[in-house]
């Protein structure tokens, strides 16, 4: 297998709106440019596709992150770079994922886009923030739904001080170095 052809998981957690499916489309486009198969399994497609019905209870958020964690790791043990921003705001649900991965031999590193809540509130792709503020949603991850950061990620980029590209360019060169790009 030359490196090319082995898969990996990158999971990307972090608040909504913190940069994450954007870091991933850019990282994406660049490992295809290279060769790699990518597969981005972006949170807003699975939550309409494969996980329809659950709400945002702790229970279906680990639900959700679970059957992520199982799509990624098929794809990735088959060669895929599968490059995952997905929100996953419990510890323990990102450390399930890791363990099945690890269980099946397949590489994973867990990627924090560590943007503080005041940024995201201000870039509020989706308006979540301001649907929050305005009192019209309850459950907003890292505003009045708990976030738990992760303590020691494989990489910690801080969106907000830098561009996509280095940011990019930085997950970039921790597959590298892993020996997975």
């Amino acid at each position: 297998m030359s490196v090319s052809d082995q898969g990996a998981t990158v999971w990307l957690t972090g608040l909504p709106s913190a940069g994450k499916t954007t870091i991933a489309y850019a990282l994406a486009e660049r490992l295809r440019g290279e060769g790699h198969r990518v597969e981005v399994l972006d949170g807003d497609e699975i939550r309409e596709f494969l996980s329809a019905g659950l709400g945002f209870t702790r229970e279906d958020r680990h639900t959700n992150v679970q059957r992520i964690g199982f799509v990624a790791e098929l794809l990735a043990s088959n060669g895929v770079k599968a490059l995952v921003p997905v929100i996953a705001p419990f510890a323990d649900s990102r450390e399930a994922v890791r363990k099945r991965h690890a269980a099946e031999g397949t590489p994973y590193l867990e990627v924090h886009v560590a943007t503080p809540v005041e940024v995201c509130s201000e870039r509020d792709v989706k308006g979540l923030y301001a649907k929050q503020a305005a009192g019209e949603i309850s459950g907003l991850t890292g505003v009045d739904d708990p976030y738990e950061a992760p303590e020691s990620p494989d990489l910690r980029i801080e969106s907000h001080t830098q561009t996509v590209q280095e940011s990019a360019s930085a997950l970039h060169a921790l597959l590298t170095e892993r020996g997975l790009a």
